[in-house]
């Protein structure tokens, strides 16, 4: 996260400095499963809200998939290139801030479906 401003009042905190091409809503339910894709150019940070995210990410080059835990306040960066999944926990509230082609009616245009057997999540 960047810069951080604390006085009597509260907090200001940036969660992202830069260009940014959309923020989307979503809301998922418990036990959903969404993504198990990957985005050519697209870069995309998560900041979830409230509930709680298992993310899943493969790197390139890389066998093992990366699993970790995101709960309300945190921020998940999702690479270009990087194919990755989400399975709601809890009821979970998601604002997507995206770089790159992937928004509005251009989704599908960067989004590339992985095959079932491939699935990260």
């Amino acid at each position: 996260m960047s810069d951080r401003y604390e006085d009597e009042r509260g907090v200001i905190q940036d969660l992202l400095a830069g260009p940014i091409d959309s923020v989307t809503e979503i809301v998922t339910r418990a036990g959903a499963v969404r993504g198990n894709h990957v985005h050519s150019e697209t870069i995309q940070w998560t900041y979830v809200n409230w509930g709680k995210l298992l993310v899943a990410l493969r790197i390139p080059g890389e066998k093992v998939i990366r699993e970790r835990e995101y709960g309300p306040g945190e921020l998940v960066l999702e690479q270009a290139g990087v194919p990755h999944a989400w399975k709601a926990l809890e009821d979970t509230h998601v604002l997507v801030f995206t770089c790159g082609p992937r928004s509005g009616a251009n989704y599908e245009s960067d989004t590339q479906r992985l095959a079932p057997e491939d699935w990260l999540l």
